[in-house]
Formats: C-alpha cells, structure tokens, sequence
C-alpha cells in the first residue's frame, strides 16, 4: 500500500524529475517508509512506500527488471503472491526479493499484461512503463478499491494516486464546473469525473495505454450477471460463500507487520474476525467505543469477541476526539463530505500505533444486498410488474400536484419509483435541486446540469430496478463514497485496509446468486446471516444494521457555527463565483433556529475548507526537502539539482 505517481511522453527529463518528486511529496502519508524515482529517457516513475510485505530494500519501488527495460510503482497488495511466484519460478523467473511487487515484473514479462490481471487477486493501482514498447499502462483493480487519476498536458501523460497530488505536478488546475455540480448532489465527486478539469480517474478494472502520445483505455473485467438458469438451493449458496469467505481472509492475512480487524456489533465485521479464529491467527480485534451514545456497539462486540475467544481491545472515542474538517480535507485529494469518515479517520489514528493492516468488512452489504433500498426496490420491481401500462402516463398528469406530506409522501414515492424506474430514484435525491429553490448557488452553476438528472423514467426499468441500480451504484456510491473513505481515513495514517468481502472470486460467486436467495424471506444479506446463525449465534445474526452516526448537522449550528458562519461570510466559493454567501448564511441561519441543518449546509462548508486547503498547498509543500532521485541508467544519486538524469 503505498501513494505513486509519474509521467510519460516528456521531452525534459530533469523538468520531469523535478514534477514527479514533487507529486510524490504530497503522497508522504500513504507511504512514510520510503521514497524513489526512476527515470527513462521519456518517462518518470515515481513512488512512496508503505512497507508490508518484504520490509527489506530489494522491496523498494519504482522496481525495474533486472535489464531496466520494465519498471513498475505499485499501490495495493498481490494477495495470491505467493503462488503466482510458484508458477513463475517454474518458468525459470529467478526473483531478488520476497515481495509482491516483483511478480508484477516477471508476470508482465512471461505471460503479458492481460493474462497476468486475469490471475492476480488483490486491490490495486499501477503503473508499468516498458522502455522497448515505449508503452505506459496504468492499471486500476476490478472493483476500484485504490484510486489512481491521469491528465494529458501539452503531449504528456501524467498520473499519481490523488488529484492533488496532480495538481501539485502542474498537469491541472482549474476546478470543474460539472465536478463541482455533482459533489453538491452526492457529497463526493464520482468515478467519472475529476474535481479539476481536465483530470480522469482510471476506471475500476480498466487499463489505460499510453504510446506514441495515442491514449487507449480498456476493460478487463466485469463482474457477473445474475445466473437466470441458477438452481442452486439456499444451503448450498451458504456453504459455497463460505468456503470462498475463510479462503478470502486467509489470503489477506498475509503479511510481514502486524494484522488487526475491526469489530462492530454487526454481521459482516463479526465474520471476518470468526474467519480469523478458524485460520488460527493472531490477530488483535478493534472496536470503537462510544459510551453513552446510541451508535454504541461496543457492549455487543465484546460478547462476540468473547464468544470467538479473539483478543480484542475497545478503543473510547467521543466528540472531543474527531478530527477536525482541516484534517478530513487534508486526508482527501478531492471535496468529500462524507460525514463518517471522520470516525473513520479517529478509528485509523487510534489503531496505527498497534496494527498497520487492518481487516475490515466493507463490501458484504453491496453484493450480498444489506442496504433496506434493496429490498424496497426488490417490491417495486414486483409492484411496477403489476401496474397496468396507462399508469405511468396517468401518474405523470397528477404528480406535480400531488400532495408529498406525511403517509402520502411516501405514496408519491413509490408512484415515482414504480413509473420512473432508475429515472426516478435519481430525481428524488434532494441534492442540487435544494441549493437551486434557496438561491445558494453562484453564477458559475446556475446554468449546470448533471447527467444523473438526465436518466430517462422507463417502465422496463422500474420492472427491474434492482438490476439496474445496482449496477449504477457501483459505479456511483460504492466507488466514489464507500471505498473512497475507507482508502482515504486509512491511508491518512499509514495504515492498510484490506476486505475479504471485496475478493472478486467472492464478488463474482454472490453476484450471479438471485435476489431470491440474497433476500431470502425479505431479509437482507440472508446468506450472510445464516452463516453468522452458524458459526457465531443469533445474537449477531438477528441484530438490526447500525452504522457510526456523525452528528455533523447539528455541529455546524452548534460546535462549528462560527467557523461556518465566518468561512460563509469571508468565503473563497463566492469570491470564485461558485456560491452565493448571503444565502447561505441566510440557510444557516434558519437552521439554527429550527435546530437541525440540511446536509446541504455541510457540504458547502466541506467545500468551502477544502478550497482554502488547495489555495495554501503550494508553499507548503514547496518549502520540503526534495526526494532521492535514483537513475537506473547511470547509477547516480542525487537530490533534485540541474545535473543531467
């Protein structure tokens, strides 16, 4: 785990150094155990390490082949490392280290790129940059668990593993309306766009080519459909999921620091650390105590941990304790107001001193269908499959006019939904359509639209809703919001999440089970509850979902009024045209009085922090030490001079 970054297609080398190191710079946090550059007549790479697995320096990055022609930084783990070097060894690759990375080198060589994706389990962002090829590929895992951004300046590909990190480099600068739109509508940026313009994400298991200054991006995998000639029983999808399950923990358990595993009250953590106690490892439990607040599950996970027989220690966190906004938008490159990743941050500090891997058990809720808008889009499926076919032009006459309070708000729902298919779940997010009716927005937004609101309301689509928004969330909340957080708060801290609930062989299996069987007698994750039932007992099982509530609504009328009010009143989003202040105070204001914020509110003050934070980067990081800068080609050190590289 570790942050990289690089260009190809440069025509300085010594300029290029110079960018890429400082790109690197800003990347200190996710890999404070080393830095290194290589550098090749038209490319740079760059890397900081986070040292997991072969903790020696022949696990050092950027790694080049033994004739310097392929070099690769990489970010993430190899999990299946192990016997991919088996099947390498036996091809007569000789390795110089035990780490991970070094399969990446030689599995590039013997197999090409493709067939060695098709092999490699794990999460992970690289680069590979092949001298003889004059080729860059830059590589993003299946589900898109570790992030990595590239933009094209004046005939040059540049790419790192935060937007600011390009920023930093000079490849972009300018803020992007649309970007800017959507964060106002989700409180993160998605995964198709990039706050500055001009930016791009990797897509989840793509691989985008650089060669000869042509760019190519394509993809490598995608996850199973439903299998519509499925018979298999209920019993069966319990034991085959958790036969993958125990098989994916144990992978991840690999490694050469310590290895700790978050436990909350709920289903999916409590699997992962029962899988832990089946492997026999050793493995220190985590959870985050809260005392006196609802949220609270530290009582619950103590009996787990007891009934596991797993050490496990509580780690007391209370309001005194979150970070502060300054330091959520230090640990994301781009706006994100997702307000739990401020425990997630306060959980990442706390743990770091003790484990620099931790288990966590992300992703069971996505595929395995624990959200309740699972099962309420599963009944209007079936309630949109027996409406009569005038029904949606009919409610379209009346909706407008539809009285929306009370019970009959969420009949009007249902109505939307059943009528409007993905179309409608889209159109009622109250996201953008808020800042429109209370005049918050500034003249650069007045005129922008986003494409969520411009899926069209189909019948065919609310018959199959459930298929469709799944589809669209994992592109959407799952990768820009859920993984976001998880890579953001952990990485702040120098620590490695990793989810064996995110295993594609895992993913691919639950994917292709029917609704039937992931919802079996309405309940969510069902599956994944019987197997809890099993192994741990009802208590866990039966538990209602929970989550780690951060009262930021209510903060930012109370413990942050004046900061937000004074951030509203001297704001750098109005003076860039991007807001309207008086309103928004005015907005504040009302909240106050009423008690409770919009989330509206939050995510303009989240805005408002992190522009402050981008406008004061610069000197900052300017102001360090410059990084080793190693050449392969002749050897030398040296420490950012006009020397020739």
């Amino acid at each position: 785990m570790c942050g990289i970054a690089g260009q190809a297609g440069t025509d300085s080398r010594v300029e290029a150094a110079r960018e890429v190191a400082q790109m690197i710079r800003s990347l200190e946090r996710r890999g404070p155990d080393g830095e290194g550059i290589e550098v090749w007549p038209e490319a740079v790479l760059g890397h900081r390490r986070l040292a997991i697995i072969d903790l020696s320096d022949t696990g050092r990055q950027p790694m080049l082949s033994a004739d310097g022609m392929v070099g690769v930084t990489f970010n993430g783990e190899i999990y299946n490392y192990i016997e991919l070097r088996d099947e390498l060894i036996a091809l007569g690759c000789l390795f110089r280290s035990a780490s991970d990375t070094e399969v990446l080198i030689h599995g590039y060589q013997e197999w090409g790129l493709d067939k060695l994706l098709s092999k490699a389990r794990g999460m992970f962002a690289f680069a590979l940059w092949d001298e003889r090829q004059h080729r860059l590929s830059l590589v993003r895992d299946r589900l898109g668990v570790k992030p990595l951004f590239y933009a094209v300046r004046d005939g040059r590909l540049g790419f790192a593993s935060t937007a600011r990190a390009l920023r930093l480099g000079g490849f972009v600068d300018e803020i992007d309306e649309k970007s800017v739109a959507e964060y106002l509508e989700f409180g993160f940026v998605t995964d198709d766009r990039s706050i500055y313009r001009g930016a791009h994400k990797v897509p989840a298991a793509s691989v985008v080519e650089w060669c000869a200054g042509n760019l190519q991006t394509r993809e490598y995998w995608s996850p199973s459909d439903i299998d519509q000639e499925c018979r298999i029983t209920f019993d069966e999808a319990v034991e085959e999921t958790e036969r993958l399950f125990v098989n994916a923990v144990e992978i991840r358990l690999r490694s050469d620091v310590p290895v700790g595993a978050l436990l909350s009250g709920g289903v999916d953590s409590s699997l992962v650390c029962w899988a832990v106690t089946k492997l026999g490892a050793d493995v220190t439990a985590f959870t985050v105590g809260t005392p006196g607040d609802q949220w609270d599950e530290s009582d619950d996970a103590r009996a787990t941990a007891a009934r596991l027989n797993i050490g496990h220690r509580v780690l007391p966190l209370s309001a005194a304790d979150m970070p502060a906004v300054s330091e959520l938008v230090s640990a994301y490159g781009e706006p994100f107001a997702c307000a739990s990743a401020l425990g997630m941050l306060s959980v990442s500090r706390a743990v770091r001193a003790s484990a620099k891997v931790l288990l966590t058990g992300d992703g069971g809720d996505d595929v395995f269908l624990g959200y309740p808008e699972h099962g309420h889009f599963r009944l209007v499926e079936r309630f949109a499959r027996a409406l009569p076919d005038l029904a949606g032009s009919l409610w379209q006459g009346v909706r407008d006019g539809f009285p929306r309070l009370g019970p009959l708000r969420r009949g009007a729902t249902l109505m939307d939904l059943a009528t409007g298919g993905l179309g409608g779940v889209t159109t009622v997010h109250d996201g953008l359509p808020v800042y429109q009716r209370t005049g918050m927005l500034g003249e650069k937004l007045r005129d922008v639209r986003i494409d969520q609101r411009s899926i069209g309301w189909s019948r065919s689509s609310a018959r199959n809703l459930l298929t469709e928004f799944l589809h669209y969330d994992r592109r959407m909340r799952f990768v820009g919001e859920y993984l976001t957080k998880v890579d953001g708060a952990t990485m702040h801290h120098s620590i490695e999440a990793r989810s064996p609930f995110l295993d594609h062989k895992l993913w691919d299996f639950a994917a292709s089970l029917p609704f039937d069987l992931r919802l079996r007698g309405g309940r969510s994750k069902a599956i994944l509850r019987e197997i809890a039932r099993r192994k741990i007992g009802d208590q866990v099982a039966l538990g209602r979902k929970r989550g780690f509530g951060i009262p930021v609504q209510r903060w930012i009328i109370g413990r942050w009024y004046d900061r937000v009010k004074q951030g509203l009143t001297d704001s750098l989003l109005e003076s860039e045209g991007w807001i309207n202040s008086r309103a928004a105070i005015s907005e504040l204001e009302k909240a106050r009085r009423r008690g409770s914020a919009p989330k509206q509110l939050w995510y303009l003050f989240v805005l408002e922090e992190w522009l402050r934070n981008e406008r004061g980067e610069e000197s900052e990081a300017t102001a360090r030490t410059e990084p080793a800068v190693y050449n392969f080609a002749s050897g030398l050190d040296f420490r950012g001079s006009d020397a020739a590289v």
